[in-house]
C-alpha cells in the first residue's frame, strides 16, 4: 500500500471552548486531534503549541500504533504543562512516519447546545 499522509501537520486556529455545560466526558467542550497511522511503524508524535502572548510550549508526546487511529483531546494534554483553555492557540504536529490529522471541536458553552465542527489539519 502506498504511504498516505504527511510528517508535519498544522492547526492554526485552536481554542478550547470553556466553560462547558455538558456531561463529561461525552458532552464537555473540547478540541481534539484525530490521527490515522496507516503505516507498519509506530508513530511517536511531537506537538508544540503556540500562543498570541506567550512562548511556545512543548513538546507533548503521543504514541499512535502501527495501523491504528488515536483521538487526543487537547484539553487532556498536561505534560509539559496544561494547554490553556479558552485561549487562541496554534499547534504543529510532527511524526517520524506519514500520518493523517483531522481537527475537531465540540462546544457546549451554551446550556443544552452541542456544536461540533471538524476540519482537516494543514499538511506541512
Amino acid at each position: 500500500m502506498a504511504q498516505i499522509g504527511a510528517r508535519t501537520w498544522v492547526v492554526p486556529g485552536g481554542r478550547v471552548p470553556f466553560p462547558g455545560h455538558g456531561r463529561e466526558p461525552e458532552f464537555g467542550s473540547f478540541d481534539q486531534l484525530c490521527v490515522l497511522n496507516a503505516t507498519d511503524q509506530e508513530a511517536e508524535l511531537s506537538l508544540d503549541f503556540y500562543y498570541e502572548d506567550a512562548e511556545p510550549v512543548g513538546p507533548y508526546r503521543i504514541l499512535v500504533g502501527a495501523r491504528r487511529i488515536r483521538h487526543v483531546r487537547v484539553n487532556d494534554l498536561i505534560d509539559p504543562e496544561a494547554v490553556r483553555l479558552d485561549r487562541p492557540y496554534g499547534c504543529v504536529l510532527r511524526s517520524p512516519v506519514p500520518v493523517v490529522v483531522q481537527f475537531l471541536r465540540q462546544d457546549t458553552r451554551l446550556p443544552g447546545v452541542v456544536a461540533l465542527t471538524g476540519a482537516m489539519a494543514y499538511p506541512g
